[in-house]
């Protein structure tokens, strides 16, 4: 009865519109004091403990680090300088804007890691271009806010880091290693249908008329933002730092960028660049410790196993399994954040990898991937709802456009869980 009260308190206060956070860990504390009802003031003082429990572990240092290396990165203008690389590489014509914004969405994912963060730098440039290139502004939102879901994918990756914390098997440099290649075949995917529905429907007819970018002096501009992600990976792969100090070097190479070579972040902009990754970072850090108590009264209340057990018994069969899992997910990330479904469906599914053999980092790649389509899945898509606001349209009008796109990563996600290799292949090769 207790872990029924869990469950529809959490939904109830969510319902009522009560912060994510807030309601995992006052449903958890209130299930936890109802379990202890004779020695109650005993029993809560497992809430302050699992709070710092769920704060205080090593791999959580990288997330404000890489959040603010995405703040850093979004003022520096390298986002405008790797479009203008890409336009002068690709060129101009109807379907290709779309396709540099994909692009150098899936490129900025390999420095910051934070998709909403992804989608302000990038629709900061190029819902404007493309709507002086003729191209619808709910169009344009839907790229963009499909285009920066693959950031959590391709390394540095906050998911991962989260995913890591929770799997004990699963290392960042082996995720970090597996999002790779399904992170370059989900921007692929999402390139054929953004390219093939502008020139179906004849959009960007502006767009040859506009002047081609110079190729050298484009480059010239750019090396320096194309340079960061080989700084990044390639210190951990060398083995000079560890992912948590990559992100502290990052965010030393965005100040220098930044600062010194492109001149467009003073002083002056130094406190609000701090502050907006600091309100960002308390809110994921927050999400994440309250967390924490909730997952423990699932723990201790004993309702991991009864519904681990219940799905492996159910007759569906692995893969049986595994579609339930998905669809689940599916739905539940219309409404909920990727940290937020890591946190609360983790502990629950950890049992059912166990029994499966599933891989801990193939799975959580397909859990990435997951996470990856809601958050461009109406009605609660982050990505989206930022490049629905830099492009001022309402959510609902970017359903026909954002529909393919959908689809499109739906069928990286089955090809990875068909083909396991596509994700284990190069931490295999690599060594992790």
């Amino acid at each position: 009865m207790i872990a029924g009260l869990l469950f529809t308190g959490f939904v109830l206060m969510m319902l009522a519109g009560v912060p994510i956070g807030a309601a995992l860990g006052l449903a958890g504390a209130a299930c936890i004091a109802l379990a202890n009802a004779d020695a109650q003031w005993f029993g809560l003082l497992a809430v302050p403990q699992n709070f710092y429990a769920g704060l205080g572990k090593y791999p959580l240092l990288a997330i404000p680090m890489f959040v603010l290396v995405g703040s850093i990165f979004d003022r520096s203008g390298v986002a405008l300088r790797l479009v203008n690389f890409a336009i002068a590489i690709v060129g101009r014509g109807p379907g290709m804007l779309p396709l540099v914004a994909i692009v150098v969405a899936m490129f900025l994912g390999g420095i910051s890691g934070s998709g909403p963060a992804n989608a302000a730098a990038v629709g900061a440039v190029m819902i404007a271009a493309m709507s002086r290139a003729g191209y619808p502004a709910a169009y344009s939102a839907s790229v963009v806010g499909a285009a920066a879901a693959t950031d959590i994918l391709i390394p540095p990756s906050v998911a991962f880091i989260v995913y890591s914390v929770l799997v004990p098997g699963a290392s960042v440099p082996a995720l970090f290693a597996a999002g790779m290649i399904p992170g370059l075949l989900a921007g692929v995917a999402l390139i054929v249908p953004a390219v093939w529905m502008a020139r179906r429907h004849n959009m960007g007819q502006l767009e040859s008329s506009l002047p081609r970018p110079p190729f050298w002096q484009s480059l010239r501009e750019a090396v320096w933002g194309l340079a960061a992600p080989v700084l990044i990976l390639g210190g951990m792969r060398m083995g000079w730092f560890t992912p948590t100090e990559a992100a502290v070097v990052a965010v030393f190479y965005g100040l220098f960028v930044g600062m010194v070579v492109h001149r467009t972040i003073s002083v002056r902009d130094l406190f609000p660049i701090l502050r907006e990754s600091g309100e960002l970072s308390a809110v994921i850090l927050l999400v994440v410790s309250l967390a924490g108590i909730f997952a423990y009264s699932l723990s201790t209340l004993g309702v991991i196993d009864p519904v681990a057990t219940a799905i492996v018994n159910s007759g569906l069969g692995e893969y049986g399994v595994l579609s339930l899992l998905i669809l689940l997910l599916i739905t539940v990330g219309m409404f909920l954040d990727g940290v937020s479904i890591f946190l609360i469906f983790v502990p629950l599914l950890w049992p059912i990898v166990q029994h499966y053999n599933w891989d801990p980092v193939w799975f959580g790649v397909i859990l990435t991937l997951k996470v990856a389509l809601g958050q461009f899945t109406p009605p609660l898509a982050v990505n989206l709802m930022v490049s629905c606001r830099i492009a001022k349209v309402r959510m609902e009008e970017t359903v026909r456009w954002v529909g393919w796109m959908l689809l499109a990563m739906f069928l990286v996600m089955v090809a990875v869980i068909a083909w396991p290799q596509l994700a284990l292949w190069l931490p295999a090769k690599l060594g992790y």
